[in-house]
């Protein structure tokens, strides 16, 4: 999305001019879930000299009931308008940083966090740290009663269009309302399971392109819902079918252009863009707990539907976790393959640059690269290449993480802790439920 610097004044007037009737303050809690306090246009004032407050003690891995109170700081540059909703005059959003009453940011705050490693980035010399997200989404059929089914609206495959592409007419027009939005879509297309689609929109800085991600999330949703369908960012809604990735491609920059790109290089890839990837690699099993960060993340991670499984790289093939594509100058990129759309774009985006800024810090080196299918490879093939596994449960990961200091430093005290609490219930959750495979196992012994 192209960012506009707005001011208090101008807002003011682009609400009297376009009859929008109420503003929703919108925020992001430790789960990745969009959040947002809605308040009619006559309080615009008080939105606009940051005195709207909320209860932070409802949101989770925010703050204890005794210490509830929080401010709502919007960034005037996220103003836009949505383009539904006009029935009962139109509504605009601003997305929020949060404070505490004595005018600090809160650091429970996942966008609050990012602007904390960015400066940490731009204090080491770079200006901007570019990412391009890959979001898939499944579309299913909704019922009378207007719930979720298990159908899937296409029995498509990758690149199939119309009539098997079923979802195509939902995919444009979710396409036209993010260009409305503002939103520079490069592609759309179906992708490999029956269902599936994927819109490729442009690159960005990282706070803008978390805001993007939880903006597109918010569109995709709300376009399904107009066509009678119902949008998941569920890692893996069905088994032996391809599970949602959003593969994170990324570059850091300077004053000077692209830093991951020297032209001096036999490969291009400058020293910055080779300790950045092994910074990646060194921290790929921590790491994965904030990417993949629900049980459901792990039954996508595993063989033979096209999602990483093992930390090694290349520029060649799409099997190791981290891909170079063979693109040079302005859009010399890595590309992180393992991420899923339930991660929470803060966090992710922040972690992953820690990552990478740890590995420039203490000049780590990247292994060589792998360019056969890993996929093919023997267990002991793999050993003899030092290729290891990403953690197959979120239980594994969340104890990868626990003893990764780099990226606990990432999230912050508070949001480590809450973040750690909140995926230990999830597993215990999960670990305590009888699932219907078990009783099929297992009943008649």
């Amino acid at each position: 999305m192209t960012k506009k610097a707005y001011t208090a004044t101008e807002i003011k007037k682009i609400v009297e001019e376009e009859n929008v009737q109420f503003l929703r303050l919108m925020f992001t809690d430790i789960n990745g879930m969009l959040k947002n306090v809605e308040v009619p246009v006559d309080q615009i004032d008080k939105v606009l000299n940051n005195k709207v407050m909320f209860d932070g003690s409802s949101i989770d891995g925010f703050v204890r009931i005794e210490e509830s109170d929080m401010l709502l700081i919007p960034d005037l540059s996220t103003f836009l308008i949505f383009p539904w909703g006009s029935e009962h005059g139109k509504v605009a959003r601003l997305i929020c940083d949060v404070f505490t009453t004595d005018g600090e940011p809160f650091m429970g705050d996942p966008r609050n966090n990012l602007r904390r490693i960015v400066s940490e980035m731009e204090a080491s010399g770079f200006t901007e740290f570019d990412i391009g997200p890959e979001p898939e989404f499944f579309l299913f059929k909704l019922d009378a009663n207007n719930k979720p089914t298990l159908d899937l609206n296409d029995d498509g495959s990758y690149f199939d269009f119309a009539p098997l592409d079923l979802g195509e007419n939902c995919r444009r027009d979710i396409v036209l309302e993010l260009e409305k939005m503002g939103f520079e879509v490069e592609a759309s297309h179906h992708e490999v399971a029956p269902g599936q689609h994927e819109i490729d929109f442009k690159y960005s800085d990282a706070v803008e392109a978390a805001d993007n991600i939880q903006t597109f999330k918010l569109v995709v949703r709300s376009v399904a819902r107009k066509h009678g369908l119902h949008a998941t960012f569920m890692p893996k809604p069905l088994e032996a079918i391809a599970g949602s990735g959003m593969h994170i491609n990324m570059s850091l920059g300077t004053a000077n252009g692209n830093a991951f790109y020297d032209e001096k290089t036999d490969d291009k890839l400058s020293p910055t863009a080779k300790h950045f990837l092994a910074g990646l690699m060194t921290h790929a099993r921590a790491l994965t707990a904030i990417n993949n960060p629900t049980v459901n993340s792990y039954k996508r991670l595993v063989p033979g539907f096209e999602a990483p499984v093992y930390v090694a790289w290349s520029g060649h093939n799409r099997s190791p976790l981290i891909r170079v594509p063979q693109a040079r100058g302005l859009s010399t990129r890595l590309e992180l393959r393992s991420v899923d759309p339930s991660a929470n774009p803060y966090l992710a985006i922040g972690s992953i640059l820690a990552a990478g800024l740890d590995g420039l810090k203490n000049e780590l080196e990247a292994p060589e690269p792998v360019d056969r299918n890993i996929y093919g490879m023997t267990s002991e093939e793999r050993h003899e290449a030092h290729i290891s596994d990403l953690p197959s449960t979120l239980h594994n990961a969340l104890k990868t993480l626990a003893k990764d200091d780099v990226i606990k430093a990432s999230l912050g005290p508070h949001l480590y802790q809450s973040f750690m609490d909140s995926k230990r219930m999830e597993w215990e959750s999960y670990r305590q439920t009888v699932s219907d495979w078990e009783r099929e196992q297992y009943l008649s012994l």
